[in-house]
């Protein structure tokens, strides 16, 4: 019995994922390397719009700059390329990468080959369900202007490219509180600038 709002961890279906042909990244090579190859972990996350945008990245493994930019253009290509009833699993350079499109954004997580990719995608809707909450109907304008608590809210839910809360609930009291302590802070900071600038007059 799954508890409210918590995921349901789903058994894997290795036979419908698809293939994509020659990658020419590995993500194991060079920097990929320095993580442990027998520990099941989300290696990245990625939101691309339909433009071929990136809206968040947040990367678990060791990945340069160079290397960032070639993964993030080479799976912008594969990803906006597939239609809407092809797989949400495709196979990558030794990896496999889980993705599904809300609206107008394409969440994306790369993973290892065998992990549980339907579990991934539980993690995915975990995640725009929590900022469905927040937002209100998040939308990729609220991803514009408001990145910072998204990036916050993800943080809330994994940590090291694992699973960390799976409670909307405890990621909803959470954010709230914070949001209370960012307000509390300005309000100080304000008051002390006011102070300032009487003394100064």
């Amino acid at each position: 019995m799954v508890g409210d709002g918590e995921i349901a961890i789903v058994a894997s279906c290795p036979s419908i994922f698809s293939v994509v042909g020659s990658a020419s990244l590995k993500f194991g090579d060079k920097a990929g390397d320095f993580h442990n190859k027998n520990a099941k972990m989300i290696h990245f996350v990625l939101l691309i719009s339909r433009q071929g945008k990136v809206r968040l990245t947040k990367w678990y493994s060791p990945y340069s700059q160079k290397e960032r930019s070639k993964v993030i253009r080479e799976l912008s290509g594969v990803i906006l390329a597939r239609g809407p009833k092809f797989c949400n699993f495709v196979e990558w350079g030794g990896y496999k990468v889980v993705y599904k499109r809300y609206a107008s954004l394409y969440f994306c997580m790369c993973i290892d080959h065998d992990d549980n990719e339907l579990e991934k995608l539980e993690i995915i809707h975990h995640f725009v369900e929590i900022m469905d909450r927040y937002f209100g109907s998040v939308c990729e304008l609220d991803l514009i202007f408001n990145f910072h608590k998204a990036y916050y809210i993800l943080d809330e839910i994994l940590i090291a490219g694992e699973l960390q809360e799976s409670s909307k609930k405890t990621v909803a009291r959470l954010i709230t509180a914070q949001d209370s302590l960012v307000e509390t802070a300005q309000e100080q900071a304000s008051s002390i600038s006011t102070i300032i600038a009487q003394a100064t007059k």
